[in-house]
C-alpha cells in the first residue's frame, strides 16, 4: 500500500482584521500520497495559496491556525517547534511562490539565493555549490547559466523568474514539492518543458507534487488527483479522469465550462477600418554591462525591426516566448524605456520621442494594464485614489467630488462594489486587483489599451469574466486592444489578428483565424503544438 507523505485533517485558517474574524480555509482534510502528483484547483481568493502557507507555516500573525493534524511522515506540524520547521522548509518541503518578484530578493544575485539553499541543508565546497547551481539553472533552460549566474531578479524577465524560482525550489532535493502556480507567467512552450522537468525529477527521486493551479487542462495531463476548492472548503476530490469526465459538484462543472478554447475561433474577421496605430521598423536596444567599472560592451537587441498596425476598434494580439520582447515594446509604445528607433504612428502623428506636455496628453490616448496588478499599484493608496489619479492629473477642472462619482461609476462598471474605494490593494484578490486596473485604465476613456498578460494569473472563471468585460468595455467606447499573451486560447477568444514574436522579431503576423488554423511558420505550428488540453485518458 502506498505510503501517505502528507496527511492533512481538519486544517482551519482564520484572519483577525479590525472589525472580524475571516474564515478562509474551512476544515479541509485531504492526503499526498509518496510519488503522487496531487493537484489544488479553484477561483482566485478560495484560499488554495493560504492552505500550502498554513502547512508550512509562513502564515503572518493576523492569521490563526487549528487543526486535528498535519502530518508529514508521521511528524505532526502543527506541534513541531520552529527550529524543527525550519529544516523541513526547503529541504523535506518546498516551495515554488506564485509570485516571483516578490519571493526573490531584489539585491541578491540568483545564483547567490540558489546556493543559500545548497549551503543550509548541504556540507559541500564552494566550487561543488556553483556547479549545482549552474546544473539546476540548466535545467529550467536559463540561456547562459555561466554568464547568468552573478545577474539579479530585474535583469530577467517574468518566465524566467519563475524559472529561477523552480531551481531554487529544486535545489534542497525535497521529498514534497509545491508547485503554487508555477508556470502562471510561462508561454506555452517552456511551460511544457517546465513540466516535463518537473515529471522527469519526480520520476527520478520518487518525489511527491502538490500543483496549485487555476489551468484545468494543465493539471488534468500533470496530476493523479484533484481536489477543487470554493471559498475555503475543499467540496470534490476525486481521481484526475473521474472528475474531468464525470464531475458531480456543481462549481466544478461551472470551472470545466468557462474553459476557454483554441477551436472557438470565430470566422475570419474584417480587419479593415481607420488605422490607429502604425509601427515602422521599431528596434529596442540595452546595453550590456560587464566588468568592475559596469562598463557597456555591448548592446542587446530586444525589439529588431517590427512592423505592425492595428485599426481602431480591434484586438491585435501579441504572443512568443517569455523574453522575446513584447512586453519591451510595449513600454517602448509609452516612452516608457529609451532607445526605441523607428516611427511609432499615432492617427498620422509620429509619436517616438515626445516629452513634456504632448508626451502628458499623448498617454491619456494610450494606457496599459500590467502583468502583475498588485505591483503595479501603489500599495499605501486607496483604490478610489488609484483610480483617480489620471482623472486629477490630466482633468485638474473635475472637483473633487465630481472624481468619487466617476470612481464609483468605474467601479461598478468592472464588477466591483463602489465600497471599494474605500479599501487598499492587498484586501483584494488576484482577480479583482486586475478588475481595478482596468477600472485605472478606463478612467482617463483612451483610445488604445495596452493588456500585458491582464489574464495570466487569473483562474478559468475569473479569465472569462475579464475577457467578456474587455470584450463589452470595447464595443461600448470603441476602443482598441493590443492585447499581450502567451495564451492562446485567450488570442481565439479576443483577438481579431495576431502577430508572432520570436527573439525580437515579428516571424508571422495575419488573421487569427488564419494563423490558429492554419499557421506557415514553424514557430507558430511549435507554439500551437504546445498548448495545453484537456487530457483524461
Amino acid at each position: 500500500m502506498t505510503k501517505r507523505v502528507l496527511s492533512v485533517q481538519g486544517l482551519s485558517v482564520q484572519f483577525q482584521t479590525d472589525n472580524e474574524k475571516v474564515l478562509v480555509v474551512d476544515d479541509i482534510s485531504f492526503d499526498i500520497l509518496e510519488s503522487e502528483t496531487f493537484g489544488l484547483v479553484g477561483e482566485s481568493g478560495s484560499g488554495k495559496s493560504i492552505s500550502a502557507l498554513a502547512i508550512l507555516r509562513l502564515l503572518p500573525r493576523s492569521a490563526k491556525m487549528s487543526g486535528k493534524h498535519v502530518f508529514f511522515k508521521e511528524k505532526d506540524l502543527l506541534t513541531l517547534p520552529e527550529t524543527s520547521m525550519c529544516q523541513i522548509r526547503g529541504r523535506r518541503i518546498a516551495m515554488i511562490f506564485q509570485d516571483p518578484m516578490i519571493a526573490l530578493n531584489p539585491v541578491k544575485s540568483i545564483g547567490h539565493q540558489i546556493s543559500e539553499v545548497i549551503k543550509i541543508h548541504f556540507e559541500l565546497s564552494s566550487s561543488e555549490i556553483q556547479s549545482r547551481v549552474l546544473t539546476l539553472l540548466r535545467q529550467v533552460e536559463i540561456p547562459s547559466p555561466e554568464s547568468r549566474i552573478g545577474d539579479y531578479p530585474h535583469q530577467f524577465s517574468g518566465g524566467q523568474l519563475q524559472r529561477v524560482m523552480i531551481a531554487a525550489a529544486l535545489a534542497g532535493e525535497p521529498d514534497l514539492l509545491i508547485a503554487d502556480e508555477p508556470t502562471t507567467a510561462l508561454d506555452v512552450t517552456i511551460q511544457a518543458q517546465i513540466l516535463t522537468l518537473l515529471k522527469s525529477i519526480q520520476r527520478q527521486v520518487g518525489m511527491s507534487l502538490w500543483l496549485i493551479s487555476h489551468d484545468l487542462a494543465l493539471v488534468s495531463s500533470m496530476v493523479d488527483r484533484v481536489a477543487v476548492m470554493k471559498k475555503g472548503r475543499i467540496v470534490e476530490v476525486a481521481e484526475t479522469q473521474q472528475l474531468f469526465t464525470y464531475p458531480e459538484h456543481a462549481y466544478t462543472q461551472k470551472l470545466l465550462a468557462a474553459l476557454p478554447s483554441i477551436d472557438s475561433c470565430r470566422e475570419e474577421a474584417n480587419v479593415t477600418g481607420d488605422i490607429l496605430l502604425e509601427l515602422k521598423n521599431i528596434r529596442i536596444s540595452y546595453p550590456v554591462r560587464k566588468g568592475i567599472f559596469n562598463r557597456i560592451v555591448s548592446h542587446h537587441q530586444a525589439v529588431d525591426g517590427v512592423n505592425l498596425t492595428l485599426h481602431a476598434g480591434k484586438t491585435l494580439a501579441l504572443v512568443g516566448e517569455s523574453g522575446c520582447g513584447k512586453t519591451t515594446l510595449a513600454k517602448g509604445l509609452l516612452n516608457l524605456i529609451e532607445n526605441v528607433e523607428g516611427h511609432i504612428m499615432w492617427a498620422g502623428q509620429n509619436i517616438n520621442g515626445l516629452q513634456g506636455e504632448p508626451l502628458r496628453q499623448m498617454r491619456s490616448n494610450i494606457q496599459i494594464i500590467f502583468q502583475d496588478p498588485f505591483s503595479s499599484m501603489n500599495p499605501r493608496m486607496l483604490v478610489g485614489q488609484i483610480i483617480g489619479e489620471g482623472l486629477r492629473s490630466l482633468h485638474p477642472e473635475i472637483s473633487s467630488q465630481q472624481r468619487k462619482v466617476e470612481v464609483a461609476t468605474l467601479l461598478q462598471q468592472v464588477g466591483l462594489s463602489a465600497e471599494c474605494a474605500t479599501r487598499y490593494p492587498h484586501e483584494f484578490s488576484g482577480g479583482q486587483r486586475q478588475r481595478i486596473c482596468i477600472a485605472r485604465a478606463l478612467a482617463v476613456r483612451p483610445k488604445l489599451i495596452i493588456c500585458d498578460e491582464p489574464t495570466s494569473a487569473l483562474d478559468v472563471s475569473v479569465q472569462e469574466k475579464i475577457i467578456l468585460l474587455l470584450k463589452s468595455l470595447q464595443q461600448q467606447y470603441e476602443m482598441s486592444y493590443l492585447f499581450i499573451t502567451h495564451d492562446l486560447a485567450v488570442v481565439s477568444e479576443i483577438a481579431d489578428e495576431l502577430a508572432v514574436m520570436y527573439e525580437g522579431k515579428v516571424v508571422e503576423y495575419g488573421p487569427v483565424y488564419q494563423l490558429l488554423n492554419d499557421p506557415r511558420q514553424p514557430y507558430t505550428q511549435q507554439l500551437l503544438k504546445a498548448v495545453p488540453k484537456i487530457s483524461v485518458g
